[in-house]
This record gives structure tokens, C-alpha cells and sequence, in this order.
């Protein structure tokens, strides 16, 4: 397959999965888009109030107009943790792999690494450790080396999830007239901020509805260049009319789609689930090959897909 030479048009998704942001340190990607917000949104169709600052740590609401729906795309990402020594802690759940490329930063500067497994042949279990000439102060963070590629048809780097679904999220604010639009923090490590969004939007704006930009994976029933899926249940099911509503609305606008249904795995919908408030909620993304690895694979129609359903859906619901 041949390379596309000519200039990207995923430039700014390209940027966003080298911003580093692993769960519990997002601040440099609420950064980057409450700077991008600031720039750009003076060219979108129409303009949102931010809500962002104390009482919301570092997450960032977007309000257009009068909300019925809120569209949530978290902000970070799995990594580890430097313990002591040379050990480290996962951050989520990352991939392990001998050989993978990590970098992270300290008050020494940056240190690019190479993630070395060592087993414990009494016990059985792996040590986390790297290979580098010097250690990193205990609690650094280390992410995967960013080593973005892209060919006619597909998009591969680390972090795809969820980086894709906050580059989702930023086109469909270019659009949307009615809606609310989350950048959420803790996805990756349990969670931790969604009740208190959710409990904001409930009594500020009656919202009653979610939708969860995120990133699913390849599968034995899903496959590359369908369609982002819409998951009708994964580790949690949502309720089975609001699923059935969404579907409606993709068949009739004739918007490309594949349903998913798995066993496993979960998101900000958890959450939104658990907490005080009764919401609907629903899953759609793209799906990709070799998650949670620096390897991520999405192929460009699916991602082209989703923003377009993402598009009817916040108008329609």
C-alpha cells in the first residue's frame, strides 16, 4: 500500500495522540483544547459556553444552545507509573510487551525508555521494568512512544483510544446547534469524574441522555471499514429502547454502521449507569486493531463514519 503524500487531513488527530495524558494527569490536554477551543470555535456555526475550572477538576463542558443530549469522549490514556528503581505500576491496562518504546518526563528532562519484562520464576509474575541509563524520580509517568503512520486507507499510532474520540468530539462541535459535549478524565483507571458531570448536567440542563465517544475494537463480528459500531452491550447493558431510537435514526439517515455485542469491557458509561440520576446511554466508535498498544489501527471510513452519525445523532435525539 502506498503512503498519501499529501498534506493529512487527521493533522490535529496526529497531535492529539502525542499529547501525553495518562489517567490522573490530563491537565496538558485540557490545555491544549481549551486553547484549541479558543481559536477555533469562533468558526464553528455556533458558539458554546465552556464550563471548566474549580468544582470540575480538569474536565471541560461544552454547552451549545439548549442541551438534550451530552456526547462524552474522555481525555486520557493508560500508561505506568515509575515505582522504585526501575519497577513500574500500570496505569489501566496497558499492553506488555518487551521492546516497547516509552517515554516520560521528570525534573532531569525527557528520557525515552524500552519496557523490559522480568519474570519471577518462584512466583510467576512479571516485574514491569526498563531498560535506561538513568532512573526516573519515583512517579513519573511513562507513556508509549508516539509513532504516528498513515497510509490511502488507514490511521496507526498509540492511543487512538480515546484521542480519536476527542478529534470526533471537536468536529462535531464545528456543527452542533442543541447539546452538551464532555471531555472526561479516569476512563482508563476506574473512573471518577462522570457522577459529578452527570449530576451538573442533570440539574443545570435536565439532560437525560448520553452518548460514549469512544473507541471499540475489531472482532469476529466487526470489522474494518463498515462503519463506527453501535454497541448494544458490552460489560453493562444500556436500555434497550434508547438503542433501538439510535439505530432508527442511523437507518433512516442512511448513515453507515455495525452493531456489537460483547461479553466484556466497559467505559464513561459505567458511570453514568451507577450514579444517582436515571440516564440513557449508548456506545459508538470506531473500532481498531491491537488496542492499548502503541499500535492502534483505525481504518479512515470508520472514522469518517462516526463523525457523521455522531452528527445526525446530537441533532435528532
Amino acid at each position: 500500500m502506498k503512503n498519501n503524500n499529501k498534506k493529512s487531513s487527521f493533522s490535529l488527530l496526529k497531535e492529539l495522540c502525542a499529547i501525553p495524558a495518562p489517567s490522573g494527569n490530563e491537565l496538558a490536554m485540557k490545555e491544549f483544547l481549551l486553547n484549541y477551543i479558543k481559536i477555533n470555535s469562533k468558526n464553528w456555526k455556533h458558539q458554546p459556553k465552556i464550563i471548566c475550572g474549580n468544582g470540575f477538576q480538569d474536565n471541560i463542558i461544552l454547552i451549545f444552545g439548549k442541551p438534550r443530549t451530552a456526547l462524552f469522549a474522555h481525555m486520557d490514556s493508560i500508561g505506568f507509573t515509575v515505582r522504585y528503581g526501575k519497577q513500574l505500576v500500570k496505569i489501566g491496562g496497558p499492553s506488555i510487551k518487551s521492546g516497547y518504546k516509552l517515554i516520560g518526563t521528570d525534573q532531569k528532562g525527557m528520557q525515552e525508555v524500552e519496557l523490559n519484562l522480568i519474570e519471577n520464576k518462584q512466583t510467576g509474575i512479571l516485574k514491569h521494568e526498563y531498560k535506561v541509563n538513568r532512573d526516573f524520580e519515583i512517579g513519573t509517568e511513562l507513556i508509549f512512544k508516539p509513532n504516528w503512520r498513515e497510509t490511502s486507507e488507514y490511521l496507526q499510532c498509540c492511543y487512538m483510544d480515546n484521542r480519536l474520540g476527542i478529534y470526533a468530539a471537536l468536529k462535531v462541535a464545528e456543527k452542533i446547534k442543541n447539546g452538551a459535549i464532555v471531555f472526561s478524565t479516569w476512563e482508563e483507571h476506574g473512573g471518577g469524574s462522570i457522577s459529578y458531570l452527570q449530576k451538573y448536567l442533570q440539574e443545570k440542563h435536565k439532560i437525560q441522555q448520553a452518548l460514549i465517544c469512544d473507541i471499540s475494537w475489531i472482532s469476529d463480528g466487526v470489522h474494518f471499514a463498515k462503519g463506527p459500531v453501535i454497541s448494544m452491550r458490552d460489560s453493562l447493558i444500556p436500555r434497550r429502547s434508547y438503542i433501538n431510537k439510535i439505530i432508527s435514526i442511523a437507518k433512516k439517515n442512511t448513515c453507515a454502521y455495525q452493531l456489537e455485542i460483547e461479553g466484556s469491557g466497559g467505559s464513561d458509561a459505567k458511570e453514568l449507569q451507577m450514579a444517582e440520576y436515571p440516564w440513557d446511554w449508548c456506545f459508538i466508535g470506531a473500532a481498531e486493531e491491537n488496542v492499548h498498544t502503541p499500535d492502534e489501527k483505525v481504518h479512515k471510513k470508520d472514522v469518517e463514519g462516526m463523525i457523521s452519525l455522531y452528527d445526525v445523532l446530537m441533532k435528532e435525539l
